[in-house]
């Protein structure tokens, strides 16, 4: 999960790593996107990445907002 600040407002952008035929599935983003707006009632994008494509850090939120 990362977290920015765009514009005076803060954005969540979870990212996700899937393997095989899910990478394909249409509207597979959308699912998780609402689910986590259902789950944890937060607003936030999906992005999908290829098994192995994010780096493996041990960094589960990565907060990139700037301290001021």
């Amino acid at each position: 999960m990362v977290i920015e600040r765009v514009d005076n407002a803060d954005k969540m952008t979870f990212r996700c790593e899937l393997t095989g035929v899910a990478e394909r599935s249409p509207g597979l983003a959308q699912g998780f996107a609402a689910s986590i707006r259902e789950v944890c009632k937060l607003r936030g994008e999906v992005e999908l990445f290829a098994q192995g494509a994010l780096p493996n850090d041990g960094k589960v939120i990565d907060d990139l907002r700037p301290l001021d």
